[in-house]
């Protein structure tokens, strides 16, 4: 993971109205037929379910096409025919009005006829179609694609029940049907996508909230819209891959301070591991000099667990959390630094709040700012805006984000953590499945690393450390942060596979860390 210049490998993020404008555009400025680009998305939907369908087995080779009257559904009826050319027994079948099928859906439906096939309408309690239909290799779900922004109901919400229900793997045309194209949102209910062909660019609902976990397998296909149209679009949401991780090279006669003096301010009684973890995560993350602030109490049980960082000792209150006296012995260790990461396993306590908000207001260097940490801006947010033009990073689980004054209740992360940084002028982390990580000008990098067996605590202190450690670096914010995060979810993945997602610990990130900045 050596620096390669000038390489821009992120997956790049469409809206549904971008998507929209560019299959105009390629229609009626560029003149390429509108069937055209349907028939080559169809094949590539076709493919996939090939694909799914495996070579296995001694069951008839059976597909099941569901097609609403869109041109979604025109996608899963030009995939009928291809599948039926290519030998499957396929049964097509429209979930919805034929009085709405679009131009196109009729062409291809007249396709499929002269192939053979036909276009049937949805019968969900004829026994008989129920029956061929549980004896199918693969659905295809083409009833909606980037349009849908209502639940389902009626017929197309049994549709969806029926592949949710059946145990045969589905693959879905751009968008599992159910799925809201820019949120991730689930409208009532959604395919359940073994996986899911989407067209010339991926949008965020296959990332993102519920619609990241119905997705499956993404297919980015080519459709044949002109590549500089392409090119052309503006796209301020990505992803972040493996070809993005790009470290800078080191110079052969480097020394520690060329590679960060960073300062870490965590630990109470009850919660000594956190800054542990955190400085230790940072050490291995390339960090040259690691200090660690911790209340007087602690600091025996760092001392004795930090070999490569330095830990000192602050005033403590009688509960063992930063007493008001340790805020200014710990401006002046920061203020030597880098860069700083305040939080990990702090505590909450007034005192201890009062001197993160103390050094929020003083230090004039980037901050990190996470766990207790953040809860210290709990009703206090003001202390966060007076920091714009400084970098301030904030790594919340979905309940710091909400002490925040952040709002999940629409279903929208991306577009809540979004707001968030643009309002408080801050980089914001937002935690989770699909992590995202949004700046303040309206950019986001959607993470596309990670696995459940990270949702454990003391996972969170690690991510802080490693960012703190890439910041320190001298890497920039745009590049540290979305790499950390990919970095850390890369050792998750690594350490799954090691010790499985039950048994992997916080601890084992770090030690896998080695391995996964080697690659």
């Amino acid at each position: 993971m050596e620096q390669a210049e000038g390489v821009e490998t992120h997956m790049r993020i469409a809206s549904a109205q971008q998507m929209r404008q560019l299959d105009q555009t390629a229609i009626r400025e560029r003149g390429i037929p509108s069937d055209q680009l349907m028939e080559r998305a169809a094949a590539a939907l076709a493919e996939t379910a090939m694909d799914l369908a495996g070579t296995a087995g001694s069951g008839p080779f059976r597909a099941v096409c569901f097609c609403g009257g869109g041109n979604n559904g025109g996608d899963g009826v030009a995939c009928a025919r291809l599948l039926l050319e290519a030998g499957y027994e396929v049964r097509c079948i429209l979930v919805g009005s034929r009085e709405k099928l679009t131009a196109d859906t009729r062409t291809m439906e007249a396709r499929l006829a002269a192939a053979g096939g036909r276009l049937e309408c949805f019968a969900p309690d004829d026994a008989e179609f129920a029956a061929w239909c549980l004896e199918a290799r693969v659905m295809v779900d083409a009833l909606f694609g980037i349009g849908l922004n209502t639940p389902l109901r009626g017929d197309a919400l049994t549709a969806v029940h029926m592949m949710n229900t059946s145990a045969i793997p589905v693959v879905s045309a751009d968008l599992p049907s159910g799925v809201e194209a820019d949120t991730g949102r689930v409208l009532g209910a959604a395919v359940q996508a073994a996986a899911t062909v989407t067209f010339t660019l991926p949008k965020a609902g296959h990332f993102v909230g519920k619609g990241g976990v119905c997705t499956g397998k993404l297919v980015v296909a080519d459709i044949g819209i002109p590549r500089e149209l392409v090119d052309a679009l503006e796209c301020p949401i990505r992803t972040v891959e493996a070809a993005d991780v790009i470290l800078p090279r080191r110079a052969r006669d480097a020394h520690k301070g060329d590679f960060g003096k960073v300062y870490l301010l965590g630990g109470s009684v009850g919660y000594t591991g956190a800054p542990v973890l955190a400085a230790q995560a940072a050490v291995r993350t390339g960090a040259g000099l690691v200090t660690v602030g911790v209340p007087a109490p602690v600091w025996p049980i760092a001392a004795a667990k930090l070999d490569e960082a330095m830990p000192h000792p602050l005033p403590a209150d009688k509960e063992g959390r930063l007493s008001l006296e340790a805020g200014a012995l710990a401006l002046e260790k920061l203020c030597s630094c880098g860069v700083c990461l305040i939080g990990p396993g702090l505590g909450r306590g007034n005192g201890t709040y009062a001197v993160v908000r103390q050094l929020l207001r003083e230090a004039r260097l980037p901050v990190v700012l996470d766990a207790d940490g953040i809860n210290a801006l709990e009703g206090h947010i003001d202390v966060l805006d007076a920091r714009q033009g400084l970098f301030t990073v904030l790594p919340p689980h979905d309940g710091e984000f909400a002490r925040l004054g952040g709002d999940l209740s629409g279903g929208d992360r991306l577009g809540a953590a979004l707001d968030f940084a643009r309002r408080h002028g801050c980089c914001l982390v937002l935690k989770g499945h699909c992590t995202i990580t949004a700046f303040p000008d309206g950019s986001a990098f959607l993470n596309t690393t990670g696995n459940p067996g990270m949702a454990k605590g003391g996972s969170g202190d690690v991510l802080g450390g490693m960012i703190l450690a890439l910041l320190g670096q001298g890497l920039s914010a745009r590049q540290a942060v979305p790499m950390a995060v990919w970095l850390h979810g890369a050792a998750g993945d690594r350490c799954a596979e090691a010790a499985g997602e039950y048994g992997m610990t916080p601890g084992d990130l770090i030690r896998a860390l080695p391995g996964v900045l080697n690659e």
